[in-house]
């Protein structure tokens, strides 16, 4: 754990590993599942990016393989699921996401995952300090529960960071005009709504998040975590 440790060192806020009792209301770990095929497909097929993150919803390469199939009949019952990947340099969280059902992460590399609760989100905002950080190691995968508030990890090392991302079929689809206004649920859920499932809360500076139609609610500093 000496990585974990170096990162508390550097930080000012705490981070924990992944398998302490802090992270039982976020998630639950998986295990006695296989990934260690789409842990090579991860690491010979894509690649991080110079800056930012990539994310694909949907990667054949990924779905195609046996795991797939398990993880759709075992966690989701038979649900149709898409498995895609984020690959990237992100080390700020100032944008938080949610979904209608669990969402898969798989560690391909080292790397933290910064999480909430939606029962957190007052009138459509919500104060990051009530986050918390959480280190996974390579070859972990957590199932979060789909009141739990997250976004993309973060890396711990200077080449980035890789992840399989495994959701319900159709989330962070493009949504239609019509499909995309307040009155589409409660209140809430109408103004946060940004993608087909997929409800979206963004610090006032993450300019790129609100040029989409994020709606600008976390409260609290545009964080950054060092490694």
């Amino acid at each position: 754990m000496e990585l974990l440790e170096h990162l508390n060192r550097v930080n000012d806020v705490r981070i924990y590993p992944v398998e302490s009792e802090e992270f039982a209301s976020y998630g639950r770990i998986l295990t006695g599942f296989d990934f260690e095929e789409a842990l090579r497909y991860m690491e010979e097929h894509t690649e991080i990016p110079e800056a930012g993150n990539r994310y694909v919803a949907s990667e054949p390469g990924l779905e195609n393989i046996k795991i797939s199939d398990v993880i759709q009949n075992q966690v989701y019952g038979g649900m149709p699921i898409q498995v895609g990947y984020c690959n990237g340099k992100n080390s700020t969280y100032n944008g938080f996401e949610y979904h209608k059902g669990s969402e898969i992460n798989v560690a391909v590399t080292d790397f933290m995952l910064v999480l909430g609760h939606t029962w957190e989100i007052k009138d459509n905002h919500y104060d990051n300090r009530d986050a918390k950080v959480f280190f996974l190691k390579r070859g972990t995968a957590v199932e979060m529960y789909q009141t739990t508030l997250h976004l993309s990890p973060l890396r711990v090392r200077e080449e980035g960071f890789r992840g399989i991302v495994i959701l319900p079929k159709g989330t962070n689809t493009p949504l239609s005009p019509e499909e995309r206004t307040p009155e589409n649920g409660e209140d809430r859920e109408g103004v946060l709504l940004l993608q087909r499932n997929k409800w979206v809360i963004a610090h006032p500076e993450r300019e790129p998040l609100i040029r989409q139609g994020a709606f600008p609610g976390i409260i609290g500093e545009n964080k950054e975590l060092f490694f």
